[in-house]
C-alpha cells in the first residue's frame, strides 16, 4: 500500500471497511478493495505488499445494523478508511445480541452508541473486557435516556435550560408526586407552569411530548411524535394533562418557530442547522428528494461554548443535542447523544477528518505508526462583494390593522340576585369593586347563574325578576354561542353599586331601589371572522413576495425566497399583536400564510405572536386621550347636531384640511339631522323586517354567516336603534361607528336574507361615518397630531429602533457563508417587525406621516400627490397596512447619507362594497422615477433565483379582459401591471408586463423571472389570490365569466387594495430626524410612557418585547476558556480542523465583544 502524500492522512486507494463474521472471516461491504480478516477477529492476514505488513488501527462500530449502515455513517466511514492506518470493522447485528462478547470482534478504537433494541450492557462489558478507546462513553449512554439525568447533568455544568420540574409517578417516593392542574397552569412539587407549558415522558426514547396552550389563545395542546410520513405533531382539543406516567414540565419558550440541532464531532467542532419547529403545524417540510429541510447556520460564541460543554459533560464525541433560540438566549432542551448529520457532504469531511486525527492523535504513538498531526492553511473565507447599483432589502415594518370581525356588542343589565352577589365574592372583586370574567370556567358559572333563574321564572313567574327576562335570554343566548368557550371572544364584566343604578338609561328602564346591586356588563363580538382569516392569510403569502427570491417554490409552496430566509436565520422576524383577540388571531394567520404553515392557528399564534399589551406599543391608553379627544367629540357632537344644511361655516370647522373624503361626505349628508332622523327610520324598518322573519316558520331556524341566528341579528338591531335615538330626542353621534359597523357587516355577509333599503343605510351611515370616524382622531391638523402622539408614541419609537438597529454591527442569527452561494451579502440578514393592531393606531399612525412634517408638499411632487391620495381615501378599513422598507446601497460610502434609503407605502386595506367606481388612484407601488433610467446593474451580484421560476404557462396565456379595473393604471416605463381582482379567473393569473427600467429591490434579476415577479414591485399591486397562488393550470379566458371581488373559494371574502408608494427616495437620516423631532415635541405625560417603553426595552425580564441594546459581554474570552480535563478525552493539543462555524480569522473575532440580540 503506497503512502499518500500531504502528511500522510489521506489514501489515494478507494475507502475499505469489513464486517466480521461468525465464521472468523470478513465479507466485503463494497466491491472493490476491501480488505479481508479471518482468524480471531482483528488479527490481519499476511499481505504480499510490505507496505500492508504495518500495523492498522481498526476501528469497530458496534451499533444497531440500520444504524451501521446509514447513509451518513457510510458516508463518513468511507472517508475514515482513507486514512493511510485506519481500518474499520462493523459488528454483524446477530453477533452483538446474540454472541458472547469474548467472541466479539477485536478493536483499538470502537464507535458504539444505543438506539432502539442495542444490547448497551454487552458493550459496557466488551469495553472493559479490552479496553479500547472509546469514542463516545457507554456508561453515561445510561444517563440520555433519562431525560430527568440529562437534565440534572446540563444543571450541574451551569449549561441554561428552560424552568422545569420533575413529577415522579413512583409509590416510593409520593412527595416528587405533588400535582395540582388548574384551568391556565399546573403546580408541580410546589412549582407553578402557566400555559403555555411543555410536558415530556422522562425516558427519552418516548418522544410523545406535549405542549399545553392557554384558553386566552383556544386551549388545547399540540401532540408531538417522532415523524411519521409528513407529520411530526397534530394538534388536540384535550387541555388536561395526561395522569399516569413521570414527566418533566417546563417553560415554554417561545422560537419564532424554528429549533436549532447542533452536532458535535469532539469539543472543538460543531455544525448546526435550523428546522421548523414541529410544535408549530406538525407539517414535516421536505425537498424533492423527500428529505426534511433543514439549514445550516452560525453559531454563537456562547453556543459553541455551550456544545463543548455539552460534548464533555456527556463524555460523547459525537453527539447531538437541541437549541431553543429564546428572548436573546439559548437553552438546551434535549441530549440526544450519537448522531450524524444527514446529507451535508461538509459535514462528512469534516466529521471523518476530525475522528481519523483523533484516533491517530491517541493511538499512533503506542502501536508506534508514523504519524504526525496535519497542518492545514485555514480554509479561505468567502468575501462577498458587490457590483452595480442594486440596492439590498435591510428592513420591512408594517403596521397592520386587524381582518373583517364580527360587529362589537354590549348589554348592560342591573342584578341583585344572591348567586351573582357569590360569584363576585368568589372571585375578589370586593378587592377594588370591579369584577373581570373571561375564563370558560367563570364564563360556565355566569350561563349557569342565566339558565337557573329562568328556570325559576318558568316555575314560579316571579314578576320582580320577569322585568329582567329578556335581558337574561340574551346573557343565556351569548354565552350559548359556538357550543364552547375559546376565551378570547366574550368577557363579563360586574362592577359593584353600593347605593343601585345611579339613573336610568335607555338600556335600562328598570324604577331605582335601594341597596346595593352589581351592574352586569357582557360584552362579545368583535371576533375574527373566517373571511378575516382568509384575508390575513392571503395577505401574508402576498407579503412573501416582497423578500429576495420571492416567487419562487420551497417545498410545494410559492415564496421560497422569504421561507429560505427564515429557516436559515437570515429573517430576524417578530410579529407583534395588541391584546385583543381578533388582533392576535390576524397576525396568527398572517404568520400562517408568510411562513406557509398548516393546522390550527391556536399553536402559531403561541410561538409566533408576541403580545405588546403593555405600555401602549399596541394598546390604547385611554388616559391620557380623555382630554383632547374629549373636546374634539364635544365639538363634533355640536355640529352634527344642526338641524339644517351644512353652511361654509361647518365645512371650515368641520374640514378645516378640506380632504375631499370629507367634503364629499358633507355633500351626502346635506343636513346632519335630517340624515340621522332617515338613518333612524331605516333601522327602524330593519328591525321590522327581521321581526316579520323570526314569525315566517321557514325562518325559524335560519343560520346567518358565522353562526348567527336571527334572534341575535335582531337584538344587535333593536338595542342600536334604542341608544342612536336618546329621550330627549337628539341622536347620540357615537352609536353611528357602530350603525355602519353592523350594516356593513350585514352587507356583505348577510344579503342573502334580500332585507329591503339596506344600501341606503349602508350608504348613509357610511357617509356619516366617514366623517364621525377620521375626526374622532382630530379635526384641526394640531389635534390629530396631539392625539396621534398618544396614541402611538411608543410604536414611533420602536419603529425608529427598527430602522437604526438594522444598520448596526449585530450579533444576530446569520447563515454560515460557506452555505450561502450567491447571496450578495450572507452575513446580512432580512430585519421584519410586523405590527398588528386596531384602527385607532393606524389612523394615529397615519396622522402622524400625513401632517407631522415629513415632508414639504410644496418642494416635493411625489409627497404632494400621496397626500391628494390619503385625503381621498375614505375609509382605513380591515387590512389596512402602512409598510416602511429600508434598503442599504453597498457602492454607497458608509457615511453617506445615499447609504440608507427608506421608502413609504400604504395601502387602505380590504376593498368596501360598491367601492370600484369611486376607488382613490393612487401612483403605484415603486412607479418609475427618472433618477433611475440611467441605474446599471450586474447580474451577478445577485441571488441565483434560476431554480424558483414560477410556472411559465401563467405568464404566457393571453388573458381576455371584461372591463377595464379602476386600479389599473396608465401605462408608464418602469412599471408591470397585474389585473384587478375582478379581472382574474378563479385560477387564473394574469399579468400584463411592460418593459422594466424602475429601481427593482436588488434580489431581483432585471430580467427574466425578475420581470415577472416585479408585480409587487410596479405600477399597481397584484391580487393576492395570485400571488398566493402559483397555478398549476393554464388560466381560462374571463371574456365568459362573472366578474366577482373576493378570494378564490370564498365569495364572502372580499379582496384587498394594492400598496401604494406614498414615496421610494427617502434617506434613513431624513426619517431619523423626523421621528427624532416628533418624540422631542411630545407631552410631558406622553413622555412618562415612553420612557417606560424604554426601561421595558431595556429590561431583560420582558420576554414579551423587543429588547434593543441588549449586551452581555463575557468576562473571559470564548478561545481561551480551559477544556476540562476527561477521562474519555485526551488534553493534547485540540484538532486543527475548523468548525462548520465561524472560526476564520477574517471574520470578527466573536468572543472578543459577545452579546445576544434578543429582538
Amino acid at each position: 500500500m503506497s503512502k499518500s502524500s500531504g502528511q500522510g492522512m489521506y489514501n489515494s486507494e478507494l475507502p475499505r471497511f469489513l464486517i466480521g463474521s461468525e465464521g472468523g472471516e470478513s465479507r466485503e461491504l463494497g466491491d472493490t478493495d476491501m480488505r479481508k480478516i479471518s482468524g480471531d477477529y482483528g488479527e490481519e492476514e499476511e499481505e504480499e505488499d510490505e507496505d500492508q505488513s504495518e500495523r492498522q488501527i481498526v476501528v469497530g462500530i458496534c451499533s444497531m445494523m440500520k444504524k451501521s449502515k446509514s447513509k451518513p455513517m457510510t458516508e463518513i466511514l468511507e472517508r475514515l478508511c482513507k486514512f493511510e492506518y485506519i481500518t474499520v470493522v462493523i459488528f454483524p447485528e446477530e453477533v452483538i445480541l446474540n454472541e458472547p462478547v469474548e467472541k466479539w470482534p477485536l478493536c483499538d478504537c470502537l464507535i458504539s452508541f444505543h438506539s432502539k433494541g442495542f444490547a448497551l450492557d454487552k458493550a459496557v462489558s466488551y469495553a472493559k473486557l479490552r479496553n479500547p478507546l472509546l469514542i463516545n462513553d457507554l456508561d453515561m449512554q445510561y444517563f440520555i435516556q433519562d431525560r430527568r439525568e440529562v437534565y440534572r447533568i446540563l444543571q450541574e455544568e451551569g449549561i441554561d435550560l428552560p424552568r422545569y420540574a420533575v413529577l415522579n409517578r413512583d409509590p416510593d417516593r409520593p412527595e416528587e408526586c405533588n400535582l395540582v392542574e388548574s384551568e391556565d397552569h399546573v403546580e408541580v412539587n410546589g412549582e407553578v407552569f402557566h400555559k403555555p407549558f411543555v410536558e415530556k415522558p422522562v425516558s427519552a426514547e418516548d418522544h410523545n411530548v406535549y405542549i399545553y396552550y392557554p384558553t386566552s389563545a383556544g386551549g388545547g395542546s399540540q401532540r408531538l411524535f417522532r415523524k411519521i410520513g409528513s407529520r411530526s405533531s397534530v394538534y388536540s382539543p384535550e387541555s388536561t394533562v395526561r395522569k399516569t406516567g413521570s414527566y418533566i414540565y417546563e417553560e415554554f419558550m417561545p422560537t419564532d418557530g424554528t429549533d436549532v440541532k447542533v452536532y458535535t464531532v469532539g469539543p472543538d467542532y460543531a455544525h448546526a442547522e435550523a428546522r421548523k419547529s414541529p410544535a408549530l403545524d406538525g407539517k414535516v417540510e421536505r425537498d424533492s428528494e423527500g428529505k426534511e429541510i433543514r439549514y445550516p447556520v452560525m453559531l454563537t460564541a456562547m453556543e459553541k461554548l455551550v456544545a463543548r460543554k455539552v460534548c464533555l459533560a456527556f463524555k460523547q464525541t459525537v453527539c447531538g443535542f437541541d437549541l431553543l433560540r429564546a428572548n436573546g438566549h439559548s437553552f438546551v432542551c434535549d441530549v440526544n447523544g450519537f448522531s450524524f448529520v444527514k446529507n451535508s457532504m461538509k459535514y462528512y469531511d469534516d466529521c471523518a477528518k476530525v475522528l481519523g486525527n483523533m484516533v491517530m492523535r491517541e493511538l499512533a504513538p503506542q502501536l508506534h505508526i508514523p504519524w504526525s498531526i496535519p497542518m492545514e492553511a485555514e480554509d479561505i473565507p468567502i468575501v462577498p462583494t458587490t457590483s452595480g447599483t442594486m440596492m439590498e432589502l435591510r428592513c420591512v415594518i408594517a403596521v397592520i390593522r386587524h381582518g373583517d370581525r364580527t360587529p362589537k356588542q354590549k348589554m348592560k343589565m342591573e342584578v341583585r340576585n344572591a348567586l351573582f352577589f357569590e360569584l363576585f365574592e368568589k372571585y375578589g372583586g370586593y378587592k377594588s369593586g370591579k369584577l373581570k370574567l373571561k375564563k370558560p370556567k367563570q364564563l360556565q358559572e355566569v350561563l349557569d347563574i342565566a339558565r337557573q333563574l329562568l328556570a325559576e321564572l318558568v316555575l314560579h313567574n316571579d314578576c320582580e325578576i320577569e322585568e329582567k327576562k329578556s335581558k337574561l335570554e340574551q346573557l343565556k343566548t351569548v354565552l350559548e354561542m359556538y357550543g364552547h368557550f375559546s376565551g378570547i371572544n366574550r368577557k363579563v364584566q360586574l362592577t359593584y353599586l353600593p347605593n343601585g343604578q345611579p339613573k336610568a338609561s335607555s338600556e335600562e328602564e328598570d324604577a331605582l331601589k335601594e341597596g346595593p346591586s352589581l351592574l352586569l356588563v357582557l360584552k362579545w363580538g368583535g371576533e375574527l371572522t373566517p373571511a378575516g382569516r382568509v384575508q390575513a392569510e392571503e395577505l401574508g403569502r402576498a407579503f412573501r413576495c416582497m423578500y429576495p427570491g420571492g416567487q419562487g417554490d420551497y417545498a410545494g409552496f410559492p415564496g421560497c425566497g422569504l421561507l429560505r430566509l427564515h429557516s436559515t436565520y437570515r429573517h430576524d422576524l417578530k410579529i407583534y399583536a395588541s391584546d385583543e383577540g381578533r388582533v392576535q388571531m390576524t397576525a396568527a394567520a398572517f404568520a400562517k400564510g408568510l411562513l406557509a404553515l398548516e393546522g390550527e392557528l391556536t399553536p402559531i399564534l403561541v410561538q409566533m405572536v408576541k403580545s405588546a399589551n403593555m405600555n401602549g406599543l399596541l394598546d390604547s391608553d385611554s388616559d391620557s386621550l380623555t382630554d383632547c379627544q374629549q373636546r374634539v367629540k364635544a365639538r363634533l357632537h355640536e355640529i352634527m347636531q344642526k338641524n339644517k344644511d351644512f353652511s361654509e361655516e361647518d365645512y371650515s370647522k368641520l374640514a378645516p384640511t378640506g380632504s375631499p373624503s370629507l367634503v364629499n361626505s358633507m355633500g351626502v349628508i346635506f343636513n346632519p339631522v335630517s340624515t340621522c332622523d332617515r338613518v333612524h327610520t331605516l333601522i327602524k324598518s330593519l328591525t321590522w323586517q327581521i321581526c316579520k322573519r323570526l314569525e315566517d316558520p321557514k325562518s325559524a331556524d335560519l343560520q346567518l354567516y358565522h353562526s348567527e341566528t336571527l334572534e341575535l341579528m335582531l337584538q344587535r338591531w333593536s338595542k342600536l336603534e334604542r341608544d342612536f335615538r336618546m329621550k330627549n330626542g337628539r341622536y347620540d353621534i357615537s352609536k353611528i361607528p357602530d350603525i355602519y359597523d353592523c350594516v356593513k357587516y350585514d352587507t356583505q355577509h348577510n344579503s342573502s336574507l334580500g332585507l329591503e333599503d339596506t344600501l341606503e343605510l349602508f350608504r348613509l351611515s357610511r357617509a356619516l361615518a366617514d366623517i364621525i370616524i377620521p375626526q374622532e382622531y382630530g379635526i384641526t391638523k394640531a389635534e390629530k397630531l396631539d392625539i396621534a402622539s398618544a396614541y402611538c408614541l411608543p410604536l414611533v419609537k420602536k419603529i425608529q429602533l427598527d430602522l437604526q438597529r438594522t444598520h448596526e454591527d449585530e450579533a444576530v442569527n446569520k447563515l454560515h457563508p460557506l452555505y450561502s452561494r450567491g447571496v450578495m451579502s450572507p452575513g446580512r440578514h432580512v430585519r421584519t417587525r410586523l405590527y398588528f393592531t386596531s384602527e385607532s393606531h393606524v389612523h394615529s399612525l397615519l396622522n402622524i406621516f400625513r401632517y407631522g412634517g415629513l415632508l414639504d408638499e410644496l418642494k416635493d411632487d411625489q409627497w404632494k400627490q400621496a397626500m391628494d391620495y390619503l385625503s381621498a381615501v375614505t375609509e382605513l378599513n380591515y387590512m389596512t397596512q402602512i409598510v416602511i422598507m429600508l434598503y442599504e446601497d453597498n457602492n454607497k460610502d458608509p457615511s453617506s447619507e445615499e447609504r440608507f434609503h427608506v421608502e413609504l407605502h400604504f395601502s387602505p386595506g380590504v376593498k368596501g362594497c360598491k367601492d370600484e367606481e369611486n376607488a382613490p388612484m393612487g401612483f403605484g407601488f415603486r412607479p418609475a422615477s427618472s433618477e433611475n433610467h440611467e441605474m446599471q446593474t450586474d447580474p451577478g451580484s445577485l441571488e441565483d433565483l434560476s431554480q424558483d421560476e414560477p410556472d411559465r404557462a401563467a405568464l404566457t396565456e393571453p388573458i381576455s379582459i371584461q372591463r377595464k379595473s379602476p386600479l389599473i393604471r396608465g401605462r408608464k416605463a418602469g412599471s408591470m401591471e397585474a389585473l384587478s381582482e375582478s379581472n382574474t379567473s378563479s385560477r387564473g393569473l394574469a399579468y400584463r408586463i411592460f418593459p422594466s427600467t424602475s429601481r427593482q429591490s436588488p434580489e431581483i434579476k432585471p430580467s427574466g423571472l425578475g420581470a415577472q415577479c416585479a408585480g409587487l414591485f410596479s405600477a399597481s399591486f397584484p391580487n393576492l389570490r395570485d400571488l398566493a397562488r402559483v397555478p398549476r393550470k393554464k388560466p381560462c379566458s374571463l371574456r365568459n365569466r362573472s366578474s366577482q371581488t373576493g378570494f378564490e373559494g370564498c365569495s364572502l371574502v372580499p379582496s384587498i387594495y394594492p400598496l401604494e408608494t406614498l414615496h421610494n427616495s427617502l434617506s434613513l437620516k431624513q426619517v431619523d430626524e423626523f421621528l427624532t423631532t416628533l418624540c422631542k415635541n411630545g407631552s410631558e405625560t406622553q413622555f412618562k410612557r415612553l420612557k417606560s417603553l424604554s426601561a421595558m426595552f431595556e429590561s431583560h425580564s420582558q420576554p414579551s418585547i423587543d429588547v434593543d441594546n441588549q449586551e452581555t459581554p463575557m468576562s473571559t474570552p470564548v478561545q481561551n476558556q480551559p477544556a476540562p480535563q476527561s477521562l474519555w478525552y485526551t488534553s493534547s493539543p485540540p484538532s486543527t480542523v475548523s468548525s462548520s462555524g465561524p472560526s476564520s480569522p477574517s471574520l470578527p473575532d466573536p468572543s472578543s465583544n459577545f452579546r445576544f440580540n434578543s429582538e
